[in-house]
């Protein structure tokens, strides 16, 4: 075993948090009982803000990276054993723990899932929490009633990844998809992974008003604010909106009127510290309804030396898909 690997290490520098490459040896990990070699991590919207330094690591130094698949090296835990191939989502990683931009890891044995058959680790982080959410947001909808029979769902924030795996996923089940994307050039991606059409963002807003013509099933939400408020005001009555992201902020300004007038119904969808049985059923149904023939078209595999360029990218919206983060390139 290699004495020293490298990292991606957030920390502070008179007063502002700047991340940098750094050496490690295991020594340095944190004292939990699993220690990983990792392969793959991912880029989401919250990585991207940790790496440039927008003060979502809570503790430093840090290790960013919100996601992982490695394979297990040493296990004081009965549930796993060296040479197990493991996966974690969230957890707090990269705001409370160190993350997976790092090339050997220790975590708690209770935040790792054995990977599922049906995927390689790169494919595991093609999917990543982005996709596991875009999974919860769909098992939310259909506990909730939304079926494919009762109209067309809308998915905002369409090309970013929690967007793209959703409408893949909603597409393979039978649903209409509408799109909604404030980039054109995006458009055709999107239809290539099942959108019936692709709206405009400005088209989502509508009038703005917080009681607007009905007009979607159900939808996944992945924006917030403004667009969320909109998107609640046009849902069809007894329909409901999976909300998951705050891209476009954490405020919603809205109104109780669709909730106590159409039966609308908001429901939160959290990745970060969802139960293991959550976990469980959403890789389990990604494992059966999610095509992977559709990851070339939704991904690209980029190394970790990459990822100070790539967080800025991110953030300002340019990244289209999943990006899986190679940390042994």
């Amino acid at each position: 075993m290699s004495d020293s690997f490298r990292a991606l290490v957030i920390e502070d520098h008179d007063g502002k948090q700047q991340a940098s490459f750094k050496n490690l040896t295991i020594a340095d990990l944190p004292d939990e009982d699993v220690l990983v070699e990792v392969s793959y991590s991912t880029l989401n919207y919250k990585d991207g803000l940790a790496v440039s330094g927008k003060g979502i690591a809570r503790r430093l130094p840090m290790v960013g990276g919100i996601d992982l698949a490695g394979t297990v090296l040493e296990s004081a835990s009965g549930n796993f054993k060296p040479g197990d191939k493991v996966i974690v989502n969230g957890y707090g990683l990269s705001e409370l723990y160190w993350g997976g931009y790092s090339q050997k890891q220790k975590l708690k044995s209770e935040w790792l899932i054995k990977l599922p058959d049906a995927f390689t680790m790169q494919e595991a982080m093609a999917i990543g929490t982005a996709g596991y959410t875009s999974m919860l947001c769909v098992l939310a909808l259909e506990k909730a009633g939304i079926t494919r029979e009762k109209g067309e769902v809308l998915v905002t924030g369409a090309a970013v990844g929690v967007g793209s795996v959703a409408i893949a996923l909603l597409s393979k089940l039978g649903y209409r998809v509408i799109a909604s994307s404030g980039r054109a050039e995006t458009h055709e991606y999107l239809k290539k992974l099942g959108a019936s059409d692709v709206i405009s963002r400005e088209e989502t807003m509508g009038k703005g008003r917080p009681f607007d013509k009905e007009r979607w099933a159900g939808a996944v939400d992945c924006v917030g604010s403004k667009i969320l408020a909109s998107v609640i005001a046009q849902i069809n009555y007894g329909g409901a909106v999976a909300a998951c992201g705050l891209a476009g902020g954490n405020d919603l300004p809205t109104s109780v009127l669709p909730f106590i007038l159409r039966g609308v119904s908001l429901l939160g969808v959290d990745s970060v510290m969802a139960p293991r049985e959550k976990r469980e059923e959403a890789w389990a149904r990604l494992a059966v309804d999610l095509d992977k023939s559709l990851f070339d078209d939704m991904t690209v595999l980029e190394p970790m030396s990459n990822l100070p360029a790539l967080a800025e990218q991110i953030i300002k919206g340019q990244i289209r898909g999943r990006v899986v983060i190679d940390v042994n390139a």
